[in-house]
């Protein structure tokens, strides 16, 4: 005898339904390290970027503030006569020319240079956020194709019901439905509450 085989229809269905539900579509960004590319990138600039750095973290500190007090002292003393009129010349030439011409455009060499953080940081956050709405919605779209497929299977389950003579009435008269949700606990102990409250009831008979 020749096995009977499924319909076309139904095998197709079957293997719509038993293959994958959801397919995700990942993202693909990939979380990258701020830090180390900012250090790539300055040692890709050469000495220039490396000295530029250098000096801008050099010069905004207490030791540079207190190399220019000693500097304006020197000046201060070389006003006044107490030191040589050259001394006066050399502390005007550096904190006017040498400072202003040459030191300046340096430290914004090395704050451009350290502001490609904040830049690099931003980008990095951004995209971080992207690939997090992006993973919220296929979270989305998978809770969404279960509901269906949930959906789907209450139906079929209803119609195999109903084919066979049974309604979801008959269901919840015999308690198949609702009756695995009670507490197991809660009818020994109204039994127990019973039995309590009927021994004093009886030892009063005895009693009378």
């Amino acid at each position: 005898m020749q096995e009977q085989k499924p319909p076309v229809q139904v095998t197709q269905m079957l293997q719509r339904r038993f293959g994958v539900l959801f397919h995700h579509d990942p993202h693909r960004h990939v979380p990258v390290n701020v830090n180390a590319v900012q250090k790539e990138e300055q040692e890709e600039g050469g000495f220039n970027t490396l000295l530029a750095v250098w000096l801008t973290q050099h010069v905004g500190s207490m030791w540079t503030a207190y190399t220019f007090v000693i500097l304006a002292v020197i000046g201060l003393f070389a006003i006044l006569g107490l030191l040589s009129p050259i001394v006066a010349l050399l502390v005007a030439w550096t904190s006017q020319t040498l400072i202003q011409l040459v030191l300046l455009p340096v430290i914004m060499v090395g704050q451009n240079v350290l502001g490609r953080k904040s830049e690099l940081l931003a980008e990095e956050q951004f995209k971080t956020t992207m690939s997090t709405y992006h993973d919220i919605e296929e979270i989305m779209k998978h809770l969404s194709a279960q509901d269906s497929e949930l959906l789907h299977q209450t139906k079929m389950l209803i119609h195999l019901l109903e084919k066979n003579g049974i309604t979801l009435q008959q269901l919840q008269t015999e308690g198949a439905t609702t009756s695995h949700l009670v507490d197991p606990f809660t009818q020994p102990q109204a039994t127990g509450d019973v039995s309590a409250t009927a021994a004093p009831a009886a030892t009063e008979k005895q009693n009378t």
